[in-house]
This record gives C-alpha cells, structure tokens and sequence, in this order.
C-alpha cells in the first residue's frame, strides 16, 4: 500500500513536471492585426507604471499578456505573482492578500508583500468581494496597509494588473464591483478577443502546440492534414 502511494505521488509530480515544460511558455503566437496591435500596446505600456486592465474571454491570453508587460518593464527581475480571486478561499481573502502577524511574532506574508518591486496580476478581480475591494481601494491610493493582527503599516511599491473575463461595466451596475476602484485600476486598458475573432492565428498556435508536445513527450513530429475544420470551427 505504501509503495503503491509513494508511486502514486511520484507520478504526480512528473505530471506536474511536464504541464508545467508544456504549457507555461510565456510566448504570444500570432501575427494577425489583432495580436500585432497587443503586442505594440504592451510595448508601449511597459514604459510606464501606471496600473492596467486587461480584458477577455477565459483563455485569451490576459496572463501572457500581463507577463509581457512585466518582462519587457523596468521590473523585470522582480517577481511576478498572480491570485486569481475566483480560486481564493471566501473566508481568507483578506489574509491571502495582506498577510498576518502571530502572537508569536510569525509573519505570513500576503500577496501584495510577496509582489514586493514587482507586478501584482489580480486575475478576475470581480470575484472579490467587495469589503476586500474596499481595502484593496486603499492599497492602491496610500500605497499601504496592515497585516491581520496588525497596527503597523506596510509600505508597498507593486505595479498592479488586473484582469476579468466578465463584462466589467454590468459588474459594477449590478452592484458587485466598486466603480471607484475600476477607475482607479483602468488607467490604461487592453482588450483581448477571443479565438474565433483571430482565426488567422490558429495555423501558427498548431505549429506551436504540436511541437511543444513532440518534444515534451519526444514524440515524432506529425501534421494536422486538414486545417480547414480548425479553421472553420466556430471556438466558442
């Protein structure tokens, strides 16, 4: 039984191993005019500080497009860290984000100290709730805050990025995001379309993906024969 879970475990990680060879190149594909106008607006936005908002349909690439920002920004060899407020846990938000500080003086840093000279990418920030976006208003205008369990303030100097795949504007109608913090957050904006939008890119993102698979796995290189029923599927 135990050799059969310490197997079991070591597969595990191999799996973990290969996705992450696999699927965490940080490259954009694509050399449509829709890529073509992101990649010069993240040139352009590189050179600043100022706070962004990234916009898309799940899988579009709002990550990648953060990571160039970061890549090609004065920031470059300080950390990149990403929370995704859908995957946080609801009671643990503010702990996630801010950290705490023990009775015994043990320090867990959040997220926003972790980032600490780099970029921050809060991805599908609408899924905060927004107690938590209130707090995260005054990160973003004193550039500073407290640790759970703590009276003492913490100066930051994090480059923020935020993303959603939700339609932000309905967001903030229905009352489930703080238009003061949108505002705040967008001070520039870069929009991503979805797939079947970009259909010209799909040869190249084949090409790619097929050859990172062939020499993850060393398989021989193959060829999609019939490219038109990628070409034609609608990629919802």
């Amino acid at each position: 039984f135990v050799d059969r879970a310490i197997e079991n475990i070591d597969l595990k990680k191999e799996k973990r191993a290969l996705e992450s060879k696999l699927f965490h190149s940080y490259d954009i594909i694509g050399k449509g005019q829709a890529m073509e106008k992101i990649r010069n607006l993240i040139t352009k936005l590189s050179n600043t500080e100022s706070r962004i908002f990234i916009s898309g349909p799940a899988g579009s690439g709002k990550e990648l497009a953060a990571r160039q920002i970061h890549k090609q920004s004065s920031r470059s060899n300080k950390p990149f860290i990403v929370v995704n407020g859908a995957l946080l846990d609801p009671q643990k938000y503010e702990l996630e984000l801010f950290g705490s500080e023990n009775m015994n003086e043990t320090i867990n840093y959040g997220f926003f100290e972790k980032a600490k000279d780099g970029t921050l990418l809060i991805d599908e920030v609408t899924e905060i709730p927004l107690e938590t976006q209130s707090k995260i208003l005054r990160v973003v205008i004193d550039q500073k805050f407290k640790r759970i369990n703590s009276n003492h303030d913490i100066k930051v100097n994090v480059r923020i990025i935020c993303s959603s795949s939700k339609d932000i504007s309905k967001e903030i109608k229905n009352g489930n995001f703080r238009e003061d913090l949108y505002h705040r957050l967008n001070v520039f904006s870069i929009k991503i379309d979805p797939l079947n939008k970009r259909i010209e890119d799909i040869p190249l993102l084949v090409e790619y993906f097929i050859e990172n698979i062939c020499n993850t796995y060393n398989y021989k290189k193959f060829q999609i024969k019939d490219n038109n029923y990628l070409l034609n599927y609608d990629w919802p």
